[in-house]
């Protein structure tokens, strides 16, 4: 996930590969409820819930899972009660991770976090240690003519758009990603992928086959977690060693 990486790109393929829907929608749901109860349930005046809503229709959710998931975080439902922590940790290479959890419990999942850094060979470390280096950005991956990808992002509010394999990565602010997302599709332009996520100011190569099966597995294991919502990570793995692990 840093200003480098391909991590975007691979979680992409990943998720598309693996994805389960019913896991999926249901920490969008969890999303969704926390911020409405946090901001109202009124998007056009709480941007947290937009982006919520936007990042869970383009998962495919339908409009009734997200009316609920918003009702019980308004209070018109019965929902549950979600305190937001954010765990740091380092994965095998030396590679930063930053795990996003939403939780009714929180000795619970900081008791699961903990353990699988332990049984897959990282280790949770002190707060600040990694999330120094991180921001959040808005990440859209597109593919297209170079000059339609750059005209349309950059007269849409990106910051930046470079080369990222067959396609392009367009850095912008976190709360302009979907409306440069937008601009981009109304320009004919393919949009692979576009989120709110944080952006690491470093980045660790990792060359190490090794290290590379034992960081996927980490973060499997986390993002396979019901309360984990987002795994973030300063590392970037080529499609060759991506292939090899398979």
């Amino acid at each position: 996930m840093s200003g480098h990486s391909k991590w975007a790109t691979i979680k992409h393929k990943k998720g598309a590969a693996d994805a389960k829907r019913a896991k999926i929608f249901a920490k969008l749901a969890r999303q969704l409820e926390v911020a409405a109860r946090d901001g109202g349930g009124d998007p056009s005046t709480n941007a947290t819930l937009r982006t919520q809503v936007l990042k869970a229709k383009a998962a495919s959710m339908n409009n009734d899972l997200i009316d609920r998931a918003i009702k019980r975080g308004t209070g018109q439902n019965d929902g549950g009660s979600y305190e937001n922590i954010t765990y740091e940790g380092y994965a095998p290479g030396g590679v930063g991770l930053l795990i996003d959890v939403l939780t009714d419990n929180r000795n619970r999942s900081s008791a699961d976090v903990r353990n699988i850094f332990s049984k897959l060979g990282g280790s949770l470390a002190e707060p600040g240690a990694v999330g120094w280096q991180f921001s959040r950005k808005g990440v859209i991956l597109a593919t297209g003519g170079e000059d339609e990808v750059m005209m349309a992002a950059l007269e849409a509010g990106a910051e930046d758009v470079a080369a990222d394999g067959e396609g392009f990565r367009i850095t912008c602010q976190p709360s302009d990603v979907y409306d440069v997302r937008d601009a981009l599709e109304a320009a004919g332009v393919t949009v692979v992928s576009a989120e709110s996520t944080m952006v690491s100011s470093t980045v660790i190569e990792v060359t190490d086959l090794d290290d590379a099966k034992k960081i996927l597995r980490i973060v499997d294991a986390l993002e396979d977690n019901d309360d984990v919502q987002d795994v973030y990570g300063n590392f970037d793995i080529s499609e060759e060693i991506m292939e090899a692990v398979g």
